[in-house]
């Protein structure tokens, strides 16, 4: 348990990463386009290989589907309420999408964002094996895009700087208890629930990337996001083939 949340924390740390690069630097939007549209690649194949697939070799299309239907519609209501809360554009860059929003909304949008990723990291430790280096790695590409534009729209909205590296760092905090708890509470789990967290979670990183990390980067960036979310794909997968 404590290697997995170690690596979670390890994933989560870019999140405090990217808030800072957000602060200090000035990043053109077509910039946190591309950069967002990276990380969506990367998750894109995190969710296809290293959990889908590996979920159906041990419990077949049955468990495939419940998961995914079940992290998806999860994550669909959770999104909703959060942003009837006031986080509807929460990792958008500019100002107006920050100007207004929910303080509390917002920490509870990134927790509901990257908890799923981070519980991945502690559930490719259940095979009794080294933790899935391909996984740690996305999720820290992942990550940055996320709190870079993100911090970048709230210091535009005139947040403080001490609030952003406050629920950025609790955020990563998170990540790491998430990915400790994803393997402490499944040790002694079957293979078919193994599975279905498996997938639950590639359900719920699928419907983030597609309502809130991909609209972000297509916005930002156009059409040329599609030629980087290709090479984020293919870089995570071929990684993953490096195991």
């Amino acid at each position: 348990m404590l290697e997995a949340t170690f690596w979670g924390l390890v994933g989560g740390f870019a999140l405090i990463v990217g808030a800072v690069a957000g602060l200090t630097l000035h990043w053109p939007r077509f910039a946190i386009g591309l950069v967002s549209s990276f990380g969506s690649g990367v998750l894109l194949s995190v969710a296809a290989f290293e959990l889908t697939q590996k979920a159906y070799e041990t419990g077949g299309a049955d468990v495939v589907a419940l998961g995914v239907a079940g992290g998806a519609l999860t994550f669909f209501v959770g999104d909703w309420l959060v942003e009837r809360a006031g986080a509807r554009k929460r990792k958008r860059s500019g100002v107006e999408s920050h100007e207004g929003s929910n303080s509390t909304a917002l920490v509870l949008g990134a927790l509901l964002d990257g908890v799923p990723e981070s519980a991945a990291i502690g559930i490719t430790l259940l095979g009794g094996g080294g933790v899935g280096v391909s996984v740690v790695v996305a999720v820290f590409l992942s990550n940055i895009p996320e709190s870079l534009a993100s911090a970048t729209g709230m210091r535009a909205a005139g947040r403080s700087t001490v609030y952003i590296i406050v629920v950025w760092s609790l955020v990563a905090c998170a990540s790491g208890l998430a990915a400790g708890g994803g393997y402490s509470l499944l040790g002694g789990a079957s293979p078919n629930t193994v599975g279905l967290i498996q997938t639950f979670a590639a359900g719920a990183i699928l419907s983030m990337l597609a309502s809130t990390m991909m609209p972000e980067a297509f916005e930002e960036g156009g059409s040329v996001v599609g030629l980087v979310t290709a090479l984020g794909f293919a870089a995570s997968f071929l990684l993953s083939t490096l195991e």
